[in-house]
């Protein structure tokens, strides 16, 4: 499986109903490639402008590590073995909100950042794209 622009339409509408769906505050959505770069975006009506660069940074970060954005705070603390990591490559996120999106075969191909909730609530939203990215239904039909 690869990044396509349906599956990239799938991560977003799946992130966007499951933050409506749990009446949680509207969100930015950002999907990058395996690579780090832009792939799509979406900022929900009313979503917190500030929060549109962290929904980047989060997806950037999961992407450029192959590891949830969560995970990084758990090695960049200022007794971690990768403390201050956060500010290479760009500027990086170091919690919740950016999952890596898996091909059947587990094989990165990319990653989602939400940001506009809390931490909590964000990975929520970005947990559901990624179990949406492995179901067969089509984009705007996810589960």
């Amino acid at each position: 499986m690869t990044l396509t622009t349906e599956l990239i339409e799938k991560l977003i509408n799946a992130a966007k109903e499951e933050a409506v769906r749990r009446q949680f505050p509207p969100v930015n959505i950002s999907v990058c490639d395996r690579a780090a770069h832009l792939a799509g975006f979406l900022r929900m009506d009313g979503a917190i402008l500030g929060t549109i660069d962290v929904a980047h940074r989060k997806a950037r970060t999961a992407a450029l590590f192959e590891a949830d954005s969560g995970a990084l705070g758990k090695v960049a603390h200022p007794d971690g073995p990768s403390y201050m990591v956060e500010h290479t490559n760009g500027g990086l996120i170091n919690f919740g909100g950016g999952v890596v999106i898996k091909d059947a075969d587990g094989v990165v191909i990319g990653a989602v950042g939400v940001s506009g909730a809390s931490v909590e609530e964000d990975e929520i939203i970005a947990r559901a794209a990624a179990v949406a990215a492995l179901t067969k239904e089509p984009a705007g039909h996810a589960a």
